[in-house]
């Protein structure tokens, strides 16, 4: 005679040891979607959960209706594109980075917002009227609705769309703001003037970090701290805890012959990552391309001991991910999809250094140790026919808090 278990009614220690095990983000959500004791039994913001690979968010296609509000990820691990419905991603706003998971957006209102693309759960920067530079803010002084006061007193004005799109270069949190116990610092790259500038989860207004203006390369939250790079590899370290920022300097020798600069924390290790790029001409039914290829990247890791860069020659089993995003590192046999050894890398030059190129994004995948590029498979050569806005950015699929009630 056959026994029926209600496996709803497991003991909730049981469920949890259980929902412990688990690795995977869309396996735990599954999981907890069982029935409500076993969502009961488990926290809807686990912490034993690795950071997922990443996803690259696509732009819209040639032929997909411009006023689709469906954007299409490329997931490595499972290889396969998924399409979501995110209007806050629209073509008429901007995305100026994304980290733990959270795109940030602008959009021609002084509102900064930051968005998970897979729950939808948005919330609140100060806004671009709150920088310091910005003296004064009038939506109905059209063409000129913001003034600015650069650092030598001079005053000039800026329009809803120039604020919009080159004010703001990246966006990089210290921790993910799905926490809600937990406090996580903001901190931004300005475009035009090198500042960098930051916020406190609750906070209304952005404030400088002062004497950091030159280190506006890449930022990268590591041991508690901003660290900041110039474009030559000097690091300013910008602890930001106190009641003002405590800037130190970690005066490495200049790095020369690079067009950028990425900070990636690996570990206990801080790495930079330099990126060489060339201008390529491609002349395809008579018509001119031109356009920036990546040509090679070469990694150093820090050594305070000097402090020195010392040259990586191989990542061994991990794999970095480099552009418009937070840096990251991944280990790369946890994940399928991945190989080690390698810099997957995006289009984050091309918005500001544009220069009448007109080829296609510069995204791909770096092998270290033959320096050779391939393709990605979601982006092969010409598959959009010429470039389409906004370039492709990697982003962490957090698809765990806020999916459930608790």
């Amino acid at each position: 005679m056959s026994t029926t278990v209600d496996w709803s009614e497991l003991q909730p220690e049981l469920i949890e040891a259980i929902g412990k095990k688990l690795r995977v983000h869309k396996d735990y959500v599954r999981f907890r979607a069982v029935c409500s004791n076993w969502r009961r039994s488990t926290t809807k913001t686990p912490k034993h959960l690795p950071c997922q690979l990443p996803w690259l968010m696509l732009p819209q296609s040639s032929n997909q209706n411009r006023q689709s509000h469906l954007r299409s990820f490329f997931s490595l691990s499972d290889n396969k594109i998924h399409r979501l419905s995110l209007p806050e991603a629209s073509n008429i706003r901007r995305r100026c980075g994304s980290s733990h998971g959270w795109l940030v957006i602008l959009e021609e209102t002084p509102a900064v917002f930051l968005i998970n693309p897979l729950t939808r759960v948005k919330h609140h920067l100060p806004p671009l009227s709150s920088f310091p530079n910005v003296t004064k803010f009038n939506f109905f002084d059209v063409g000129r609705e913001y003034t600015l006061k650069t650092s030598d007193g001079d005053v000039y004005t800026c329009n809803l769309k120039e604020m919009r799109d080159s004010f703001i270069k990246k966006v990089v949190f210290s921790s993910s703001p799905s926490d809600e116990d937990s406090d996580y610092f903001a901190l931004a790259i300005l475009n035009q003037t090198g500042d960098l500038a930051y916020c406190k989860k609750g906070d209304s207004l952005w404030k400088f970090i002062d004497n950091a203006q030159s280190y506006c390369e890449d930022v990268v939250y590591h041991k508690g701290c901003f660290y900041a790079v110039s474009k030559y590899g000097t690091i300013a370290v910008c602890d930001i805890s106190g009641p003002l920022p405590d800037v130190s300097f970690i005066p490495t020798p200049p790095q020369v012959g690079g067009d950028m600069q990425y900070l990636v924390s690996l570990e206990d290790e801080l790495l930079l990552v330099t990126r060489y790029l060339e201008l390529g001409f491609d002349v395809d039914q008579h018509q001119l391309d031109i356009f920036y290829k990546t040509t090679e990247f070469r990694v150093c890791k820090l050594v305070l001991n000097g402090p020195i860069w010392e040259i990586v020659s191989k990542l061994d089993e991990w794999a970095l991910f480099v552009g418009e995003n937070s840096s990251m590192a991944f280990r790369a046999s946890d994940f399928q999809g991945c190989k080690g050894n390698r810099i997957y890398f995006t289009d984050d030059y091309s918005e500001w250094n544009y220069d009448g190129a007109n080829g296609d994004h510069d995204l791909g995948v770096y092998d270290l140790e033959d320096g050779s590029v391939v393709a990605l498979p979601c982006y092969p050569r010409k598959f959009y026919n010429g470039r389409r806005w906004p370039p492709p950015i990697w982003i962490t699929p957090r698809v765990i808090e806020d999916s459930f009630g608790s």
